[in-house]
């Protein structure tokens, strides 16, 4: 539905920027492709208040006249965390920047009872304000009657904004970590086209508008410093559909310190920039091209002298499965990869590893100081089959758990299974 609107707003000529709560990579490329113009992850319990303050006044400053977000689960969910304590949710998102929220239902399967889950939305928390709703799977006009009729009369203060009807067309193919990404998709125009096309037909446009406003943060915005410090002045980026989960804010972060940011691609067979001081390998799929990454002897090569000469490498989730001895695919084949560190994973042997994640690193690195503090989240099926070596971070979930000894480091190079979203 999000991605419809975007790309409905786009073809009427609204300059809309997007945002996204909490931690995702693939939807915000949906929406890149959508608006034309990049999304921002927002996240209230992995970033800084000072970080979120900032990157919300940066939205204005691209030229948007109008800021979509889309939330992240339901509008309450969040990290369970204690009373009181910021949990990331839409929620809070809304209740820090005052935006007014339009939620989105499901309908299938009720009619009257739409309007008591609206209201519940609607009244529990009285500093978010919910001004409209959408209903999604609507099967008829009656089923719309019926919905329309229960919520006007329990709910009236909430416009109801459209409904709309299934759509099989419109289902997105996903895989194991997700949707499947907006870069692999050939068709993806076609399919944004025809969600603009639906909710042109089913949505009342001018009343969403009309619901949106000037917006505030709770937080006075700043200049805070980079989400994660730059592990150089000429950073190496791998970037393909086997390394597509990079944060923008993070590489944004490293450009506004300075950093010159180098593009390559792992799956072209290109070698890191021989200039380089610095490699970033994030995260995406190389589980699915394994066999592939193995037999790119060039990339391999260049990362091994990029190691050589002192350059610092950082590889998250993927990249640092890349970084290790082994991969083994899902048919449990074993591929070599870089072997910079003394990591053997297996995507055979499958394991769901998922939640926020606080990081403390043991000693100085490349990433900081012994006992700097980072925020993130972990999200893969691999399982580690062997991780011999010097540990990165001392990890602890969301509510303080401890997770124990998580990544790698040696020397200039470092790796976990974190993807890294801000300094604490």
């Amino acid at each position: 539905m999000v991605l419809g609107l975007l790309r409905l707003l786009a073809r009427r000529g609204v300059r809309v920027a997007s945002v996204k709560v909490g931690p995702d990579y693939i939807d915000p490329a949906f929406h890149a492709a959508a608006s034309g113009r990049p999304c921002t992850n927002l996240d209230g319990w992995a970033m800084r208040p000072a970080t979120v303050a900032a990157l919300t006044a940066g939205l204005s400053s691209v030229g948007a006249e109008l800021v979509l977000c889309e939330g992240v689960m339901g509008l309450f969910d969040g990290a369970l965390v204690g009373p009181g304590a910021a949990d990331g949710s839409t929620a809070e998102l809304a209740a820090l920047t005052g935006w007014p929220v339009v939620l989105v239902i499901d309908a299938r399967g009720m009619a009257g009872s739409a309007a008591a889950v609206l209201a519940g939305f609607a009244r529990l928390r009285s500093d978010i304000a919910v001004t409209g709703v959408i209903f999604n799977r609507v099967s008829g006009e009656r089923h719309r009657a019926a919905i329309a009729d229960a919520c006007r009369r329990a709910c009236p203060e909430v416009r109801l904004l459209g409904f709309l009807p299934s759509d099989p067309a419109l289902d997105m193919p996903s895989r194991h970590l997700g949707l499947v990404q907006a870069c692999e998709r050939p068709d993806l125009a076609a399919f944004l086209d025809g969600a603009s096309a639906l909710m042109e037909r089913h949505l009342d446009l001018d009343a969403l508008l009309a619901l949106a406003g000037p917006f505030r943060c709770a937080v006075p915005a700043a200049n805070p410093s980079p989400p994660v410090p730059p592990l150089g002045s000429r950073i190496a980026v791998a970037a393909d559909p086997a390394f597509a989960f990079a944060y923008p804010a993070v590489l944004d972060g490293w450009r506004g310190a300075g950093a010159e940011i180098i593009t390559f691609s792992p799956l072209a067979d290109q070698a890191p920039d021989a200039a380089a001081d610095a490699v970033y390998l994030p995260g995406g799929y190389p589980e699915l091209h394994a066999g592939r990454l193995a037999a790119n002897g060039g990339f391999l090569a260049g990362l091994a002298a990029a190691a050589r000469r002192g350059a610092a490498v950082l590889g998250e989730c993927g990249g640092y499965m890349v970084m290790g001895r082994v991969l083994v695919d899902g048919d449990g084949t074993p591929h070599a990869m870089a072997g910079l560190l003394g990591l053997e994973t297996s995507f055979a042997r499958r394991g769901l590893h998922l939640g926020y994640r606080q990081a403390t690193l043991y000693r100085a690195g490349v990433l900081g100081q012994g006992g700097d503090g980072y925020r993130g989240h972990e999200f893969h099926y691999a399982t580690i089959l062997a991780e011999q070596g010097e540990p990165l971070f001392r990890a602890a979930d969301a509510g303080g758990t401890d997770l124990g000894a998580c990544g790698l480091t040696a020397g200039r190079m470092a790796g976990s299974f974190i993807h890294l979203i801000d300094r604490t």
